[in-house]
């Protein structure tokens, strides 16, 4: 099994276009990414969090995530559910998404055969990577 990641996304206003989620399905299709968990939550007015059913988000007439229904692992849990509430503001929508990272599956196997094991991981946010490359360029 590859590493695995999750997001949560933000939509402001819960307006969802559905831009993003055919590029989505092409990474599942080609064998990237596999989606575990895929959970969609509003945060209400009065701070309470629920859950929001896979439906046409773009208004043309078609489930957009169809494909992902059922999708549930049962990585996700209530209280991740609710911490991922305490980020959104009120009134906005999130998406939750739980995935496997396969293409470093074979890549994590090897390792591991060779008696590596990963120590660290992290992510370098796109703002921090664009504000040092801006700062590097004006240097």
């Amino acid at each position: 099994m590859g590493p695995i990641d999750y997001v949560v996304i933000e939509f402001p206003g819960s307006r969802m276009t559905g831009e993003g989620f055919p590029l989505l399905v092409d990474l599942v299709d080609r064998g990237l990414i596999r989606i575990l968990d895929l959970l969609f939550v509003k945060k209400e007015e009065d701070g309470s969090v629920v859950g929001l059913e896979i439906a046409d988000l773009d208004g043309d007439g078609v489930l957009d995530l169809a494909v992902f229904e059922g999708a549930s692992s049962g990585l996700l849990g209530e209280d991740d559910i609710a911490e991922a509430g305490q980020a959104l503001e009120p009134g906005n929508s999130a998406g939750i998404l739980v995935y496997e990272n396969v293409w470093a599956a074979p890549f994590a196997a090897a390792l591991r055969r060779g008696g590596a094991q990963m120590v660290a991981s992290g992510r370098i946010p796109v703002p921090a990577i664009l504000a040092a490359l801006d700062e590097t360029d004006a240097g």
